[in-house]
């Protein structure tokens, strides 16, 4: 069955909120609904898409501020799984995130925490999990080396990388992610982004400033 994938940018911030599901039986996933929840269920109708999982790479208000809506709007009550537990701290801040910027959000709790080697199924493939934390503390990376795709939440962006300019970024730990972790996976490796379109690693190791030479 062949995986397939839609993009719904969401909120003010254009967030790439990913639908990805198998072709045939259906059956697939929500990764990042950060807000605008009823157009994400729209999409899901319209696609005809059995959700089985919410899936979050990170604590975000523009990835996370609508698990908890989409979670309990959804037959079935999907469960949340991810981030790294290290990004608690913002999914129980996502009301206060939200209320800085004028937007409704809620906090989310993950029926499952996500740690570097576990693997989550996505439309019947399996996906690693890598930490790659420096955006924030606990965010995590799907990849499918079987597909050659990755799902690098904003790690990664054609011709950029993710802001670490937070009090809890870290520049040199995200930098070590992305060299360490992401570019030595190929670079065939499609890659699927939190905001933009998406991208390869080699072009990217290629032509991406902060990476250029690598």
């Amino acid at each position: 069955m062949a995986l397939k994938a839609a993009i719904i940018p969401v909120t003010p911030f254009e967030q790439n909120c990913a639908l990805l599901w198998e072709e045939g039986t259906g059956k697939g996933v929500v990764i990042d609904p950060g807000g605008e929840v009823e157009r994400i269920q729209a999409a899901i109708g319209e696609l005809r898409i059995g959700v089985e999982r919410i899936l979050l790479t990170h604590g975000h208000l523009d990835h996370a501020g609508g698990a908890t809506a989409l979670q309990a709007a959804l037959p079935g009550t999907p469960p949340i799984i991810g981030p790294d537990r290290r990004d608690q701290f913002l999914l129980e801040s996502l009301e206060a995130q939200g209320a800085k910027y004028g937007l409704e959000m809620q906090n989310a709790t993950p029926d499952q925490w996500l740690s570097e080697g576990d693997t989550v199924e996505i439309g019947g493939e399996s996906f690693g999990v890598l930490h790659c934390p420096g955006h924030t503390p606990g965010h995590v990376v799907f990849v499918s080396t079987a597909l050659r795709v990755a799902l690098v939440g904003d790690v990664l962006f054609r011709g950029s990388i993710g802001r670490t300019d937070f009090p809890y970024g870290d520049h040199a730990a995200l930098l070590a992610a992305i060299h360490g972790k992401l570019l030595p996976l190929g670079d065939d490796m499609q890659f699927l982004c939190g905001h933009g379109p998406g991208s390869t690693f080699g072009h990217e190791r290629l032509r991406n400033p902060f990476l250029r030479g690598a």
